[in-house]
């Protein structure tokens, strides 16, 4: 009898019901919390991320923590986190927190600035061509070319909203490209860039009045609003954490914004993308595709940022380093920081970080922009 009660245990363990694919999607998602500690790359998102994976894949049926409510019995404990991803409460909640930190103060100093942010945002609509001819359908094309924006939120939001089945695959591809902006930046920016270009000194930006950045925030909101409706749920929270930063007097809210709220939610965002990730659905020739898709999109988006910065400079008397252009993507403020330290590997007496900010977060209006042009025309 004991006998028979312990092989009834046995054959009732994930390890007597695992396939092979999820012990995969385990070995991966461990690969990926490696990668995130041990190079530092992103570790706020990816360690979140790579655990669900983990937690996905072990078999669902038996932990039943993927589970939603049936028969008059309450679902499962990620079943209810996964709620805030499938209702796209997440993604906006991210932009709150993220207006909260940022300074728009070096976009509203230098204004022309923000046609480099929208040239990076070629990349996407590169991408959403190349994808839609690989046979990929109109949305989940749309929502494979947001990862050119390198904007994390923003690429979940259309994937919850366009192709849920391929989210987890557009989430990861995302955040992994976000993380390989140091080692993917310089070589693009080399590439595309001479040293005698690399070498230009920028002057120093105007004092912006806190007038100029309390009126910003408001007056994007209202024209985006105008102009592309469906993009108020990012652009709209993105400006509303700015407005209780630069207002002066709402210094709690954007603390709890930019920390308590950014932080909680992001912890709930990554797990829930990650317990999305199930061999099922990652393990496939269409993962590939969109990696290789992501990647071409990433980096056509820092090479039209380059490319246009040197058209302008054919037209502009106080020349613009090219290296900014690379900076239009939304990933703020890392690309900045590697505009700048590309910029004094051949002159160490050249700061363009602030400058390089200008683009980078007109790359996440951008992008927002982007994503609500998808969402209202297809």
């Amino acid at each position: 009898m004991l006998s028979e009660n312990i092989l009834t245990f046995f054959s009732s363990t994930g390890f007597m019901n695992i396939s092979l694919p999820q012990v995969f999607m385990i070995i991966l998602g461990l690969v990926i919390i490696y990668f995130a500690i041990s190079k530092h790359a992103e570790p706020l998102l990816l360690i979140p991320l790579g655990f669900g994976m983990i937690i996905a894949n072990i078999p669902p049926e038996l932990t039943g923590i993927l589970m939603p409510p049936q028969d008059g019995h309450a679902g499962g404990l990620l079943w209810y986190i996964k709620l805030g991803l499938d209702t796209e409460v997440y993604p906006p909640l991210i932009f709150l927190g993220i207006g909260a930190l940022t300074d728009f103060s070096y976009l509203i100093a230098n204004p022309k600035l923000i046609l480099l942010g929208g040239a990076a945002q070629v990349g996407i609509f590169v991408s959403f061509l190349l994808a839609s001819f690989l046979g990929f359908d109109l949305h989940s094309a749309a929502a494979i070319g947001i990862i050119g924006g390198a904007d994390g939120p923003t690429s979940i939001y259309i994937a919850s909203k366009f192709s849920p089945d391929l989210l987890p695959v557009i989430a990861v591809a995302a955040y992994s490209y976000i993380s390989l902006i140091p080692v993917l930046q310089p070589i693009v920016s080399k590439l595309f860039t001479t040293k005698r270009e690399r070498k230009i000194r920028m002057r120093r930006l105007r004092e912006v009045s806190k007038t100029e950045r309390i009126i910003f925030p408001i007056l994007t909101t209202v024209v985006v609003a105008l102009i592309v409706p469906q993009a108020l749920p990012l652009v709209g929270m993105l400006m509303l954490g700015n407005l209780l930063k630069e207002s002066g007097i709402t210094g709690r809210l954007a603390e709890a914004a930019s920390r308590y709220i950014l932080d909680t939610v992001t912890i709930l965002l990554m797990l829930s993308v990650g317990v999305s990730a199930t061999a099922d659905i990652f393990l496939s020739l269409v993962t590939l595709k969109i990696m290789l898709l992501g990647a071409i999109a990433f980096i056509i988006a820092m090479a039209s940022g380059i490319v246009f910065a040197k058209l302008m400079n054919l037209f502009l008397k106080e020349k613009i380093n090219p290296l900014i252009g690379a900076a239009g993507v939304s990933a703020v403020p890392n690309s900045s920081r590697v505009a700048q330290h590309i910029a004094q590997e051949d002159d160490p007496g050249n700061f363009i970080l602030m400058h390089a900010m200008g683009p980078n977060v007109a790359g996440v209006i951008g992008s927002a922009i982007a994503a609500g042009l998808f969402l209202s025309i297809l």
